[in-house]
């Protein structure tokens, strides 16, 4: 792995170095560093990486993207003075003209919060997986040990498409057909957008993103969970944050908690941003419940686990102090270029 990282970064820079044109790094950039670039491909693969090394793995190959990213930065920097050097040579400027604004977008801060904290979780060694947003059932409710007439499956929580086919209402099937597959040990994350039937105010949405988090193996415990979540949250609040966990019910875990973390903005003396306490929720989080293992073809006598959810908006505006979720979907340019 390490040897196919050094020569995506050695071909990436040589090809970088040979183009003479700003289309042609778009173009590099796409294919090294989009959704469906070399590297991407490479953090795709980690599943048949040894438990062990993916920590490392993941670290080279955020050092490969930093340095794809800067050598990318510098060449564009390059070109585009000598664009303007050539433009300048070749055409009269009539100052007296109104200014010519070029207006160009950036990555929307929902992106930016899944980014960072992909990348905290890539280098604790997790795996990034996707999965269908429609979804059957059977895997929305039943596979997460919430079966039929239960609760939980009141009708106004998701969108029904049919009796068997809902808009999915959580990203844990993604984690049901992982297990499914069989190949342990599990340490994986999965960000997708989720659909709810809330109405739409300040801090609730239909449709919204989630990022839940799975580790499968042998003699997992609680402590493990615990240790996991303190070190996420230092790297993503700062290195003083401390978390709190209080006790909460979920279907598919058992015993589940609350998550929350010392307020970043006062360090838990308590202010008006968290409302006095001195902490912030953020997350729910549990031990695996046996009837989700075993419905899923593991055994519980043998392997245990971890999971935990968060909301991606809830996690933007918490880091960037936004009042109201629906800010982050109204596209105003004034709001959004503050990122």
């Amino acid at each position: 792995m390490r040897d196919q990282l050094e020569q995506i970064k050695k071909e990436a820079l040589k090809q970088i170095e040979a183009s003479d044109a700003l289309e042609k790094l778009n173009d590099i950039k796409v294919a090294y560093l989009g959704k469906k670039g070399e590297l991407t491909n490479v953090l795709k693969s980690m599943k048949d990486v040894a438990p062990e090394d993916r920590p490392k793995v993941g670290q080279l190959v955020n050092d490969a993207r930093a340095v794809i990213e800067g050598k990318l930065e510098e060449t564009i920097a390059v070109l585009q003075k000598k664009v303007r050097e050539e433009q300048l040579n070749k055409e009269v400027i009539d100052v007296t003209l109104p200014a010519k604004r070029s207006k160009s977008g950036h990555t929307h801060p929902n992106t930016i919060a899944l980014e960072e904290v992909e990348r905290i979780f890539v280098g604790m060694g997790y795996e990034v997986m996707e999965g269908p947003e429609v979804e059957y059932d059977h895997y929305n409710f039943e596979k997460l040990n919430i079966p039929k007439n239960h609760p939980a499956r009141d009708e106004q929580d998701t969108f029904y498409i049919s009796d068997s086919i809902v808009l999915r209402s959580q990203t844990s099937p993604v984690q049901i057909r992982a297990m499914e597959e069989g190949k342990l040990p599990i340490r994986m994350l999965a960000p997708g957008r989720v659909f709810r039937s809330d109405e739409v105010d300040a801090t609730h949405s239909p449709s919204f993103h989630q990022i839940e988090g799975l580790v499968i193996d042998k003699n997992i415990t609680f402590a493990d969970l615990k240790g996991t979540l303190a070190e996420f949250a230092k790297e993503l609040f700062g290195p003083e944050t401390k978390v709190k966990f209080r006790p909460h019910h979920f279907p598919f875990t058992e015993p589940s908690a609350e998550v929350d973390v010392t307020c970043f903005k006062c360090g838990g003396d308590g202010c008006r941003f968290c409302k006095g306490s001195g902490w912030i929720e953020i997350l729910g989080c549990g031990m695996v419940h046996p009837n989700v293992l075993s419905m899923s073809g593991i055994d519980p006598d043998e392997y245990s686990g971890f999971a935990f959810g968060v909301g991606l908006e809830r996690i933007a505006l918490l880091k960037y102090e936004i009042d109201d979720m629906r800010l982050l979907y109204e596209n105003d340019i004034r709001f959004l270029k503050q990122f």
